[in-house]
């Protein structure tokens, strides 16, 4: 069997033009495009999932975050800083400790679908 048996191919030249205008209409700026795949990259790191999901339970600081994934605390503050800068995360201040949380309700859909799908 060919591998390439299961690729539906075109058999003639005909476009289905009305789905292409409306797709081609519906479809984001390459740069919002670009922005996505960027922020699915955040999501590709197994540490950074599970500060997410550590964030999804309670806020926390970094010195428990670290203690309770048994890494360094230097190693949670790199990932804190991207999922900072990618907005994943927000932050606030007692006294000298830092507590962090998620940023908002989407990002816990996000882990809540991706857990969801997870166990279909």
């Amino acid at each position: 069997m060919d591998r390439n048996d299961d690729i539906e191919r075109c058999e003639s030249i005909q476009t289905h033009s009305d789905i292409l205008e409306k797709v081609t209409q519906d479809l984001p700026e390459d740069e919002i495009l670009y922005d996505l795949a960027e922020l699915f990259k955040i999501f590709g790191d197994s540490t950074r999932i599970k500060i997410l999901y550590v964030l999804f339970e309670s806020e926390m600081c970094v010195c428990d975050i670290a203690q309770l994934l048994g890494m360094t605390q230097s190693a949670i503050s790199h990932q804190l800083r991207l999922l900072k800068q990618s907005k994943l995360i927000k932050y606030r201040r007692e006294g000298k400790t830092v507590f962090y949380s998620l940023a908002d309700g989407h990002v816990r859909t996000i882990l809540g679908q991706g857990m969801d799908h997870l166990a279909e």
